[in-house]
């Protein structure tokens, strides 16, 4: 048996279960090497947020813990540190699993061509993706843009079941190499404790993930199709940074909930959870075949959208101080946990690109620094989708409504007391429209509006009427 290792390079698959490429290295008996490499100079303008750089920072703890203290971590050009490696090493033979980001494409295009070059066995796998996105396309060969077709007919329809997973190799040789660099050399987590109540949120790591999916499937799968929609319930899996980190695959996913629906009896509830799954896929093949997504719009009549500059309103959005409460609680969820609700993010982002007609890269820009699951295609593709301008996306005049949204899907107001204490005494009736509440209700609940909370920074009314006024601007000029 040689000495040299299997280089494994370790990306957005932080894990060992169903991990293709660590797989298929134990498997050939030679020692493994695992490596991480924050790869901040070819990631440009996509370089990980800094709630994405907390979760990773305790996501390469927890599987440098499972590596029993073998991963090697590396901060740098990635195509200069793998040189450096195989040379010191003296490895011939390098494995990882894909990852879709137009610039990662480009970056690993490079280096396998490179290393080739060099006679160096490099192999990729697919180790996030029920199915790859070249795969998936329409009859006429060309990319589907809607998504009921796609999921339906592009995935449920090849009669092609994804992978079953994959367990954890029995007994894995490492391979030593010396490397001076820490994981809190990386400097991923904050220099102030803004982390403080997120810490209290997440179970970050392999462990945490199929602990969460378990909890999920026992507890929140029943009734998932209608409870998705209400904030306060626990109807959603919050599986999100675990698939983008890859602490968990989506083929665990796919056939745990395949299972579980049986076995329960939850086939309607577990078809939409596995819907969901597919809108990941989806954004997936929408990124990998219209590389320019993240900032270009899809519909290119948007191009011409007269979006406002109003630096003030955008920090009422992201401070969660517009005055309407379910879009506030969102934002301060956000802020608070790394996290916002599905169906709230729907509704702070109506609230963005329309009642405010602020351009939605503010969202996509906000929401990638403070998301701990903020992804490239799911961020780009879902922004796109609410701004009217995407794939297959929601109509501009459909326009979210804050007070009705949040009286129908917390109808109770227990989310928005969670997040907005100061105004948790109101009474329900109020609790959506603060400013509709009589003088002597505020004063017994010690409410001053404007001051204990802010008064609403827009007319709904008005502002729709200038959402759609600026829409049919576009349609004339198109």
């Amino acid at each position: 048996m040689t000495n040299t290792p299997i280089i494994v390079w370790f990306r957005q698959d932080l894990r060992l279960r169903d991990n293709p490429a660590f797989i298929a290295a134990a498997e050939t008996g030679q020692p493994v090497l695992p490596i991480y490499i924050l790869d901040d100079e070819n990631a440009g303008d996509w370089k990980m947020g800094a709630a994405s750089q907390w979760w990773l920072h305790h996501s390469l703890t927890s599987l440098n813990k499972n590596l029993d203290g073998n991963l090697r971590v590396y901060h740098g050009d990635a195509s200069t540190i793998i040189s450096d490696i195989i040379t010191e090493t003296k490895a011939t033979t390098l494995y990882w699993n894909r990852c879709y980001e137009p610039w990662r494409i480009a970056r690993d295009k490079g280096i396998k061509s490179s290393l080739k070059d060099k006679h160096i066995h490099v192999q990729s796998f697919n180790g996030s993706l029920l199915f790859e996105p070249h795969a998936v396309l329409k009859e006429d060969g060309t990319p589907y843009k809607v998504f009921t077709p796609f999921y339906r007919k592009g995935c449920l329809e090849r009669n092609v079941e994804p992978p079953k997973p994959q367990d954890t190799p029995d007994a894995i040789e490492y391979y030593y190499a010396t490397n001076k660099t820490q994981i809190s050399d990386l400097k991923l987590l904050p220099t102030i404790p803004w982390d403080t109540t997120m810490r209290e949120e997440w179970t970050i790591g392999e462990d945490g993930a199929q602990k969460r999916l378990s909890e999920f499937l026992n507890n929140g799968l029943n009734n998932y199709k209608e409870g998705r929609n209400h904030p306060a319930q626990d109807n959603v899996s919050r599986l999100s940074p675990y698939l983008h980190f890859g602490e968990i695959s989506p083929r665990d996913i796919w056939h745990e909930t395949k299972a579980t629906m049986v076995a329960q009896g939850l086939e309607k509830d577990g078809d939409h959870f596995l819907s969901e799954i597919g809108w990941r896929e989806f954004s997936n093949n929408l990124l990998y075949h219209f590389p320019d997504l993240p900032r270009e719009n899809l519909q290119k009549k948007f191009d011409y959208f007269p979006w406002c500059d109003d630096q003030e309103a955008l920090k009422a959005w992201q401070t969660g101080q517009t005055g309407y409460p379910i879009v506030d609680a969102g934002m301060r969820e956000l802020w608070q946990t790394g996290y916002m609700h599905n169906r709230v993010r729907m509704i702070v982002g109506s609230f963005l690109v329309k009642n405010l007609l602020l351009h939605w890269h503010h969202g996509e820009s906000w929401f990638w620094d403070t998301l701990v699951d903020a992804d490239l295609a799911n961020n780009s593709a879902s922004w796109q989708w609410i701004a009217g301008c995407g794939a297959d996306a929601a109509p501009y005049f459909r326009v979210f409504n804050p007070i009705t949204q949040g009286q129908k899907f917390d109808k109770d107001g227990t989310y928005i007391r969670k997040y907005i204490p100061e105004i948790a005494a109101l009474p329900e009736k109020y609790l959506n429209c603060p400013w509709e509440t009589p003088q002597d209700i505020l004063n017994h609940c010690g409410i001053t509006l404007g001051k204990t909370y802010p008064n609403p920074i827009v007319d709904l009314k008005v502002s729709r009427e200038q959402a759609l006024n600026a829409f049919q601007s576009i349609k004339e000029n198109s």
